[in-house]
């Protein structure tokens, strides 16, 4: 499809800018920026373009500037698909925002398909060029750093062995169903419906009291367990059976081979959770966490034991994020299993280093971040205070003077401030939880609310600054 760089303004559009109709202050500083920054819309423009035979051709679709824009105003204002749609299509500042003005605004799932074409290095690199560009105007100098994990949810029910062999016998089901219907067939032979059975059994130990469940929750178990694998077996009989029938065209035919990939998909996870069931319940087994599956729609979803009293456990991906003093988040990681905090501190040091050409001054973070050797480190590299609070033990009295100096207390106070960051991404930029589905557009969940912050960040700075010209005149 076509994608202009520049979509052409009409008499209206100009009729209506030149009535004075203008956007709000923060969101006209960060259509500024991105208009003296047209690098980053190239690289939003090479994801779209990816893997299109002819991308000059055909008909118009979502420019990159259009994309990038609608993707910004989504994480600012916190929208999903349908009230972003509602949001641009209703009010012309908004139009003008993201570049549509006065042509018509597609449809809620045109977004989704453009956002889902972007890729997590592509918005990483946006990011960096974003701290780059602060740099270069002098917003940002590095001379601070904060340091903090958090934990981003996974859009997952709770995991428990029953609904989860559950989602399998309903989930595996209805796929054999929809592929009877694709191949014409009434129902393929030998598949049985067991999906009253196994919600009828997931129930019982649904409701069971503490004390049924260690007096009879076994038998059901098992039970529950065998109709799941029945239907795991049977669904895999039912792929070889009709492997030599074919659709009536090319459209049905792609169809049945997307739901013959998705069974065997649902069939692989079913076995985990069968196993995982049976070494659980029936074996009375401890399952090591990096063994098990909480989802078999997110299987990617980590559990996260941080010793928080009110959320002992977490589901989802550990995320570490590195904050300067003017607010701009310069690194995040979204991070595999539930890695020790003490483990990033000599890289982010590094990519501090890369990006700002020396180490910060100040580095802050809380006790997590804590050992002997990261604190030895970031004074051999040039910090000049590491506020980084021991963890534990007894402190030696040149650590104990060190934590009571006023330089640490100050740094810990500055620390605090990634702790509000952190609440400002999850309510006003809704990274608390990830409602895209997959690992790759999980950590491009949180990237995109990375970006709306920086970008926000920006342009309050760059707003304080053309005030202060202006009083100074």
């Amino acid at each position: 499809m076509s994608r202009a760089a520049n979509p052409q303004i009409s008499f209206a559009d100009w009729e209506l800018m030149r009535q004075g109709l203008v956007l709000e202050p923060v969101l006209q500083a960060i259509a500024d920026f991105l208009d003296d920054h047209e690098e980053m819309i190239e690289t939003i423009r090479g994801d779209l373009r990816r893997g299109l035979k002819n991308p000059d051709t055909g008909r118009n679709g979502l420019t990159a500037q259009q994309v990038l824009r609608s993707l910004i105003l989504m994480r600012v204002k916190s929208l999903d698909y349908r009230e972003l749609r509602e949001r641009i299509a209703d009010g012309y500042t908004l139009r003008q925002f993201t570049g549509f003005y006065c042509q018509p605004v597609p449809k809620h799932d045109a977004f989704q398909r453009a956002f889902v074409r972007l890729t997590p290095e592509t918005l990483r690199a946006v990011n960096a060029a974003l701290v780059q560009a602060a740099v270069a105007l002098g917003l940002e100098d590095g001379r601070k750093l904060r340091v903090d994990t958090t934990v981003v949810q996974t859009d997952i029910h709770h995991p428990t062995d029953n609904t989860l062999l559950w989602d399998v016998v309903r989930v595996v089901t209805r796929l054999v169903g929809r592929l009877a219907k694709a191949l014409e067939l009434r129902r393929i032979k030998g598949f049985r419906d067991r999906t009253r059975s196994a919600r009828r059994r997931m129930y019982e130990i649904q409701r069971m009291t503490t004390r049924q469940r260690h007096e009879q929750q076994t038998g059901t178990y098992r039970e529950l367990i065998g109709i799941a694998e029945e239907v795991v077996e049977r669904a895999r009989s039912a792929l070889r059976r009709t492997r030599k029938v074919r659709g009536k065209d090319l459209l049905s035919e792609l169809a049945i081979e997307a739901l013959r990939k998705d069974i065997e998909h649902y069939c692989g996870l079913g076995d985990r959770v069968i196993d995982q069931a049976r070494r659980r319940v029936l074996g009375e087994e401890q399952v090591p966490n990096a063994e098990k599956i909480y989802s078999i729609f997110e299987p990617h979803t980590d559990l996260i034991k941080r010793g928080k009293v009110r959320t002992p456990m977490e589901l989802g991906h550990k995320v570490f994020l590195a904050e300067s003093a003017q607010g701009l988040i310069t690194q995040y990681e979204v991070l595999k299993g539930n890695p020790s905090d003490a483990d990033h501190v000599k890289p982010s040091l590094k990519r501090h280093k890369d990006a700002f050409g020396s180490v910060p001054e100040l580095y802050g973070s809380d006790r997590g971040f804590f050992s002997e050797q990261n604190v030895t480190s970031c004074t051999r590299d040039g910090v000049k205070v590491v506020c980084i609070p021991q963890r534990g033990g007894k402190k030696t009295p040149e650590r104990e003077a060190c934590e009571k100096s006023a330089q640490f207390k100050e740094g810990q106070r500055f620390r605090a401030g990634i702790e509000g960051r952190i609440s400002v991404l999850f309510r006003g930029r809704g990274m608390k939880r990830c409602l895209a589905e997959g690992a790759e557009r999980f950590e491009l969940w949180v990237a995109a609310a990375v970006l709306a912050n920086n970008l926000m960040n920006i342009a309050a700075l760059l707003t304080r600054r053309s005030s202060r010209r202006r009083k100074a005149i």
